[in-house]
């Protein structure tokens, strides 16, 4: 009886999900164009991007992208923890922070290409303070980690909801039992609060990651295009330009499947470590 009801969301994930999958892969192991089906090249477009510069730059992007992810978890962290102890205008923050959420990554990548154009407003606050204006999308120094702090402005009103969620569900008498026994604010934050908002961090963890990998094309393509040169090309910006501009579907799927393992690979190990430390 209980199949009965899996059965529709079963049907959708195979549907929309399995097949397609394995179809795509069918298709990387082609040279098919968007009007051809192509012939059979085996892991032709597989080693194709083993080989391609771009490619690779963008594997290294990605890795620098990683990097950030502990950041993109702390901050969301820090604050549901400042907001859960009672800061005046909780409300008023709660809804301050959660607003970058309902704008589409456009919209945002547009405010800040004028914000932050060479032009914009920014650097027009700079000249009237005497400093010199920046490029600051124009710099492949600067570019990559300018636009993942816009990243981290616009997601991390989500993970401060998740970490008050996270919040409700810890002990007040733990906490103010630690008060009582003399305990610093930081004193509670670390050997408190922090070790109960374990499994709240580690989800948080996996899906930063993946969201990272994944959903940030939106932004990158209206902020800097990939550029300059390859500064914040990312896997799913190539993927958006062999398809959308090299009308190469075939090669474009390849690295599709390439970014689908790498990010199920990181996610399973993070899992892993997650069931691992739960255990111990």
């Amino acid at each position: 009886m209980a199949m009965l009801f899996l059965l529709p969301a079963i049907a959708l994930v195979l549907v929309f999900r399995i097949i397609p999958l394995f179809w795509g892969f069918g298709i990387s192991l082609t040279n098919a164009t968007a009007t051809t089906a192509g012939d059979f090249i085996g892991a032709g477009n597989y080693l194709r991007a083993i080989g391609d510069p771009n490619f690779r730059a963008s594997i290294a992007n990605a890795g620098v992208i990683l990097l950030a992810v502990p950041i993109f978890v702390v901050i969301p962290m820090i604050l549901a923890i400042l907001l859960d102890q009672g800061v005046p205008g909780r409300g008023f923050f709660r809804s301050v922070y959660f607003f970058p959420v309902v704008l589409s990554s456009v919209i945002i990548g547009s405010i800040f290409s004028i914000v932050l154009g060479y032009n914009g407003s920014l650097n027009g606050l700079l000249k009237m303070v005497g400093l010199p204006a920046f490029d600051w999308l124009g710099r492949s120094q600067t570019a990559l980690p300018v636009t993942l702090a816009i990243q981290s402005w616009s997601t991390f009103g989500m993970g401060v909801l998740i970490f008050l969620a996270g919040l409700s569900t810890v002990p007040k008498d733990m906490v103010e039992a630690a008060r009582l026994e003399g305990a610093k604010m930081w004193q509670v934050w670390w050997y408190v609060i922090i070790p109960e908002l374990r499994p709240i961090i580690e989800f948080s963890l996996v899906i930063t990651t993946i969201g990272l990998l994944t959903s940030m094309f939106g932004l990158i393509y209206v902020l800097t295009g990939g550029g300059p040169g390859t500064a914040t090309t990312v896997p799913e910006y190539l993927i958006w330009a062999a398809q959308g501009r090299l009308n190469q579907p075939a090669y474009a799927t390849a690295l599709s499947i390439i970014l689908f393992v790498i990010t199920g690979i990181l996610a399973a190990i993070q899992i892993r470590m997650m069931s691992r430390n739960a255990s111990l």
